[in-house]
Protein backbone atom coordinates (compact mmCIF):
# COMPACT_ATOMS: atom_id res chain seq x y z
CA UNK A 1 0.00 0.00 0.00
CA UNK A 2 1.49 3.16 -1.08
CA UNK A 3 1.58 6.42 1.77
CA UNK A 4 -1.28 9.19 2.02
CA UNK A 5 -0.83 12.21 0.69
CA UNK A 6 0.20 13.29 3.98
CA UNK A 7 2.84 11.08 4.15
CA UNK A 8 3.94 11.69 0.33
CA UNK A 9 4.50 15.28 1.92
CA UNK A 10 6.38 14.08 5.02
CA UNK A 11 8.73 12.03 2.71
CA UNK A 12 9.58 14.64 0.57
CA UNK A 13 10.73 16.71 3.45
CA UNK A 14 13.05 13.98 4.84
CA UNK A 15 14.28 12.89 1.72
CA UNK A 16 15.71 16.84 1.01
CA UNK A 17 17.03 16.40 4.66
CA UNK A 18 19.33 13.58 3.57
CA UNK A 19 20.16 14.73 0.22
CA UNK A 20 18.52 12.20 -1.53
CA UNK A 21 17.34 13.16 -4.90
CA UNK A 22 13.93 12.41 -5.45
CA UNK A 23 14.93 11.18 -9.17
CA UNK A 24 17.01 7.76 -7.70
CA UNK A 25 13.38 6.64 -6.37
CA UNK A 26 12.24 6.36 -9.95
CA UNK A 27 15.88 6.00 -11.85
CA UNK A 28 16.09 2.67 -9.65
CA UNK A 29 12.09 1.62 -9.47
CA UNK A 30 11.55 1.68 -5.84
CA UNK A 31 8.26 1.27 -4.58
CA UNK A 32 6.87 3.58 -1.94
CA UNK A 33 5.27 2.17 1.16
CA UNK A 34 2.60 3.04 3.57
CA UNK A 35 3.80 2.81 7.27
CA UNK A 36 2.20 -0.06 9.18
CA UNK A 37 -0.38 1.22 11.74
CA UNK A 38 -1.62 -2.08 13.71
CA UNK A 39 2.08 -4.23 14.88
CA UNK A 40 2.37 -6.67 16.96
CA UNK A 41 5.06 -8.05 19.38
CA UNK A 42 7.40 -10.69 18.33
CA UNK A 43 10.09 -10.85 21.20
CA UNK A 44 13.51 -8.80 21.73
CA UNK A 45 15.86 -8.31 18.63
CA UNK A 46 19.68 -9.30 18.47
CA UNK A 47 19.90 -5.83 20.29
CA UNK A 48 17.54 -6.68 23.44
CA UNK A 49 14.60 -4.24 21.90
CA UNK A 50 11.25 -5.49 21.19
CA UNK A 51 10.44 -6.19 17.76
CA UNK A 52 7.38 -5.43 16.25
CA UNK A 53 5.38 -6.91 12.53
CA UNK A 54 1.89 -6.80 11.65
CA UNK A 55 -0.30 -9.05 13.36
CA UNK A 56 -0.46 -11.69 10.64
CA UNK A 57 3.55 -11.43 9.67
CA UNK A 58 3.99 -12.22 13.56
CA UNK A 59 2.37 -14.83 13.86
CA UNK A 60 3.53 -16.48 10.44
CA UNK A 61 7.13 -15.47 11.77
CA UNK A 62 6.61 -17.34 15.49
CA UNK A 63 5.15 -20.11 13.61
CA UNK A 64 8.48 -20.39 11.18
CA UNK A 65 11.11 -19.52 13.84
CA UNK A 66 9.29 -22.42 16.22
CA UNK A 67 9.56 -25.08 12.77
CA UNK A 68 13.41 -23.70 12.33
CA UNK A 69 13.56 -24.67 16.15
CA UNK A 70 11.90 -28.20 15.95
CA UNK A 71 14.61 -28.57 13.01
CA UNK A 72 17.51 -27.64 15.76
CA UNK A 73 18.10 -24.25 13.47
CA UNK A 74 17.69 -21.00 15.42
CA UNK A 75 16.54 -17.81 13.53
CA UNK A 76 16.86 -14.44 15.22
CA UNK A 77 14.79 -11.15 14.45
CA UNK A 78 17.83 -8.54 14.12
CA UNK A 79 15.44 -5.86 12.47
CA UNK A 80 11.70 -5.54 11.87
CA UNK A 81 9.46 -2.75 11.61
CA UNK A 82 11.10 0.27 11.36
CA UNK A 83 9.02 3.87 10.85
CA UNK A 84 10.31 6.53 8.38
CA UNK A 85 11.64 8.65 11.13
CA UNK A 86 14.29 5.78 12.23
CA UNK A 87 15.04 4.78 8.65
CA UNK A 88 16.13 8.62 8.27
CA UNK A 89 18.16 8.31 11.73
CA UNK A 90 19.95 5.12 10.17
CA UNK A 91 20.74 7.18 7.23
CA UNK A 92 21.90 9.88 9.25
CA UNK A 93 24.32 8.20 11.24
CA UNK A 94 25.59 6.79 8.22
CA UNK A 95 26.54 9.91 6.94
CA UNK A 96 27.87 11.63 10.37
CA UNK A 97 30.45 8.28 10.36
CA UNK A 98 31.59 9.56 7.00
CA UNK A 99 29.83 6.76 4.53
CA UNK A 100 28.71 8.73 1.21
CA UNK A 101 25.02 8.55 0.19
CA UNK A 102 25.78 6.17 -2.87
CA UNK A 103 27.23 3.42 -0.50
CA UNK A 104 24.52 4.32 1.92
CA UNK A 105 21.79 4.06 -0.51
CA UNK A 106 22.79 0.44 -1.67
CA UNK A 107 22.42 -1.35 1.61
CA UNK A 108 19.65 1.13 3.00
CA UNK A 109 16.65 2.31 1.75
CA UNK A 110 15.26 5.51 1.37
CA UNK A 111 12.70 6.59 3.73
CA UNK A 112 9.30 5.45 2.17
CA UNK A 113 11.50 2.98 0.04
CA UNK A 114 11.96 0.00 3.14
CA UNK A 115 9.96 -3.16 3.68
CA UNK A 116 10.61 -2.97 7.17
CA UNK A 117 7.68 0.33 6.86
CA UNK A 118 5.19 -2.40 6.20
CA UNK A 119 6.08 -4.36 9.18
CA UNK A 120 6.37 -7.28 6.67
CA UNK A 121 9.89 -7.85 6.19
CA UNK A 122 12.64 -9.22 8.54
CA UNK A 123 16.66 -9.10 8.89
CA UNK A 124 17.18 -12.51 10.07
CA UNK A 125 20.20 -13.35 12.20
CA UNK A 126 21.79 -17.03 13.89
CA UNK A 127 23.74 -17.29 16.91
CA UNK A 128 27.87 -17.27 15.36
CA UNK A 129 27.37 -15.47 12.32
CA UNK A 130 28.08 -11.72 12.37
CA UNK A 131 24.77 -9.69 11.60
CA UNK A 132 23.75 -8.37 8.21
CA UNK A 133 26.61 -10.25 6.47
CA UNK A 134 26.69 -12.54 3.25
CA UNK A 135 28.34 -14.96 4.95
CA UNK A 136 24.87 -15.45 6.45
CA UNK A 137 23.95 -17.23 3.07
CA UNK A 138 26.79 -19.89 4.40
CA UNK A 139 24.55 -20.81 7.61
CA UNK A 140 22.04 -23.86 8.49
CA UNK A 141 19.59 -21.05 9.11
CA UNK A 142 20.21 -19.94 5.73
CA UNK A 143 19.80 -23.25 4.45
CA UNK A 144 17.00 -23.85 6.25
CA UNK A 145 15.25 -20.57 5.17
CA UNK A 146 15.58 -21.26 1.36
CA UNK A 147 13.92 -25.05 1.79
CA UNK A 148 11.14 -23.85 4.43
CA UNK A 149 10.62 -19.94 4.53
CA UNK A 150 7.87 -20.56 1.85
CA UNK A 151 5.92 -22.31 3.72
CA UNK A 152 5.59 -19.81 5.80
CA UNK A 153 4.82 -17.22 3.56
CA UNK A 154 8.17 -15.49 3.94
CA UNK A 155 10.25 -14.61 0.44
CA UNK A 156 13.74 -13.23 0.32
CA UNK A 157 13.84 -10.24 -1.77
CA UNK A 158 17.39 -9.20 -2.46
CA UNK A 159 19.36 -11.95 -3.89
CA UNK A 160 22.39 -11.23 -6.18
CA UNK A 161 21.80 -8.74 -9.34
CA UNK A 162 17.99 -7.87 -7.76
CA UNK A 163 16.37 -5.14 -9.70
CA UNK A 164 16.50 -1.77 -7.18
CA UNK A 165 20.13 -2.11 -7.19
CA UNK A 166 20.70 -3.17 -3.50
CA UNK A 167 23.83 -5.67 -2.32
CA UNK A 168 22.53 -9.27 -1.99
CA UNK A 169 20.90 -9.31 1.29
CA UNK A 170 20.64 -12.97 2.51
CA UNK A 171 18.94 -12.10 5.74
CA UNK A 172 16.16 -10.11 4.47
CA UNK A 173 13.10 -11.99 3.48
CA UNK A 174 9.43 -10.37 3.48
CA UNK A 175 5.73 -11.80 4.09
CA UNK A 176 3.38 -11.92 1.53
CA UNK A 177 3.76 -11.72 -2.22
CA UNK A 178 4.69 -8.31 -1.99
CA UNK A 179 5.48 -5.73 0.69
Amino acid sequence: MKPNTADQRYLTTLLDQLGIDPDEISRRALPLYRQARRLAPVGLGTDHRDKVLTPRAAQAWLKMREAAAADGVVLSVVSAFRSYDYQALLIRQKLERGRTLAEILAVNAPPGCSEHHTGRALDIGTPGCPLLDEVFEQTEAYAWLRKHAGDCGFSLSYPRGNPHGYVYEPWHWRFGREA
